[in-house]
């Protein structure tokens, strides 16, 4: 555990309070939940910041840091539904996307390769949290905040759509290519063993 990871275990852990605030009939709900949902936002910054400056990029960091960016923002989005605020197709291939690249990050883990977030996906995660702000004020102001609010939903829909074509057309093949290499190294072992036995039986 060091500093970066704490951050991040930190950013985890606020999604509870984002979300209480949000479905809690308290006043200003939708400014509080601004306020918590840009602290936690900011955090994400923060440690990938300090991990760089301190030189503690680990493989848990690299991994749980996206992690939490999809649990902070599909508990964003779902709650947006729940309150009438977003339409629920929308959010479902926003997080649809989630779950397909964490799936890919996994079976790149799985062949021992690491995926880092690309910088589309990190332009997706800053227009996810405008959206999420803009609709919330959208909710507390109406009028311009309003159709500002729909408008940048519909923009990450389009580009959560774009990077997820753009992470399995780039590291679907290198994994693919990695899996193929290292059964072709099984079946070589394999082979070297039997023959081995071979001799030893002959002898």
């Amino acid at each position: 555990m060091n500093l970066p990871n704490a951050i991040t275990l930190f950013r985890i852990f606020m999604i509870p309070i984002f979300v209480t605030v949000l479905l809690t009939e308290i006043p200003n709900r939708e400014i509080w939940g601004v306020v918590v949902f840009l602290i936690a936002s900011i955090s994400d910054v923060l440690d990938g910041f300090v991990a760089r400056r301190r030189r503690q990029v680990t493989t848990i960091g690299i991994l749980l840091d996206p992690l939490a960016d999809k649990l902070l923002i599909s508990a964003a989005f779902i709650s947006l539904v729940q309150l009438h605020l977003a339409p629920a197709w929308i959010v479902v291939i926003i997080i649809g996307r989630e779950f397909a690249v964490t799936g890919l990050r996994n079976l790149a883990s799985s062949e021992g390769l690491t995926i880092r977030a690309s910088r589309l996906g990190k332009t997706k995660m800053v227009f996810q949290v405008i959206a999420v702000c803009l609709i919330l004020f959208g909710a507390r102001f109406g009028g311009s905040w309003r159709l500002l609010g729909q408008a940048s939903l519909w923009l990450v829909l389009i580009v959560a759509v774009w990077s997820m074509v753009h992470y399995f057309y780039r590291f679907w093949g290198t994994i693919e290519r990695q899996r193929k290499k290292r059964i072709h190294q099984r079946k070589k072992l394999f082979k070297i063993k039997k023959k081995q036995r071979l001799q030893g039986e002959s002898q």
